[in-house]
């Protein structure tokens, strides 16, 4: 396999589509260009994604997925280090994500749970916080330096 991670592109549309389908992450709020989304490809392939939406000095994680047949090779750990490094570029300060089944996964980059009520109002007010994703998921929030 000959994997590589890099900014997506407009082209990739279709595959970033299907993959994150295929886990059960939101598609329909996906920005139009893919800004501050990072792929794993594998040939022309995606078989990774990861990407970042931001607001000010504020992002929010979202949509680190890995396709089954790629796992446990470090693909997330690329993928969402090279969002966390383009957000840390975009002087972003605060990173939040919201999840239903990654929280252990997340604390080990230094996030941290925090109340629904203590994300700001950009976050709040995202599909993902306010309908996409269940009241009942998990929202972590990490300081970047």
């Amino acid at each position: 396999m000959n994997i590589h991670i890099q900014s997506a592109q407009t082209e990739h549309r279709p595959g970033l589509e299907s993959l994150l389908s295929a886990y059960a992450l939101p598609v329909s709020d996906l920005p139009v260009a893919l800004n501050g989304f990072y792929l794993a490809l594998d040939g022309e392939a995606v078989v990774g994604a990861a990407g970042m939406e931001q607001w000010n000095e504020v992002g929010l994680l979202r949509s680190v997925a890995v396709a089954e047949s790629h796992r446990n090779q470090h693909i997330a750990r690329q993928l969402t280090d090279a969002v966390l490094a383009h957000a840390r570029q975009a002087q972003v300060r605060e990173m939040y994500l919201i999840t239903n089944t990654a929280d252990r996964y997340f604390e080990k980059y230094g996030f941290q749970r925090v109340e629904r009520s203590e994300a700001p109002a950009a976050i709040a007010q995202t599909e993902q916080f306010a309908g996409l994703c269940p009241s009942s998921a998990v929202v972590m929030k990490m300081t970047l330096h």
